[in-house]
């Protein structure tokens, strides 16, 4: 990943179960992602879209994006500038859908040792997390390929940037 290793991030805690409706209300699914974005998880920390920072962090119980397919889920926290989301486990529709739209997961067994507004590290090459006090907590690895995507800002840029660059071609099935 291009980003800083040693810049820190904010913890906004959840507990666990964070449903998709949660993250992105059905009542202003009708609407566009900013105002989709500007009512992400009021009904449990209504302080959380006003206060939110970039590159800010989730912290989060088990089970992190259960419910529906929508991928405003992602989309959401992607746009209120969060770097990522730290949880023992996600939902697998919520996990593909937050890796192509560039949002860094992190699959953490540990995640619950980290606190409400502490400052920490994401350090990717070592698939860890760096706590305020200095303890290494293990994360999953992370394929290349889904941090590439990250990286792009999430898979339609992914594939407008090799297309760009050649090393993907226009039809790749017609050979």
């Amino acid at each position: 990943m291009t980003r800083d290793p040693q810049t820190s991030h904010r913890v906004w805690r959840l507990g666990a179960d964070v449903d998709t409706d949660q993250l992105a209300p059905g009542a202003y699914m009708k609407y566009g992602i900013d105002e989709i974005a500007r009512h992400c998880l009021e009904r449990v920390r209504p302080d959380f879209a006003g206060g939110v920072q970039p590159g800010d962090v989730i912290v989060a119980g088990p089970n992190f994006g259960i419910g529906s397919s929508r991928e405003q889920a992602a989309q959401a926290l992607v746009t209120l500038g969060l770097r990522a989301v730290i949880a023992p486990s996600f939902s697998g529709l919520y996990f593909r859908n937050a890796f192509n739209v560039g949002l860094l997961l992190l699959t953490c067994p540990q995640a619950e040792r980290i606190q409400e507004g502490e400052r920490i590290r994401i350090d990717l090459l070592g698939d860890r997390i760096i706590t305020g006090d200095g303890a290494a907590l293990p994360c999953e690895p992370i394929p290349g390929f889904l941090r590439d995507m990250v990286d792009a800002g999430g898979l339609l840029n992914l594939l407008k940037r090799r297309l760009a660059d050649g090393t993907l071609k226009p039809n790749p099935m017609r050979a």
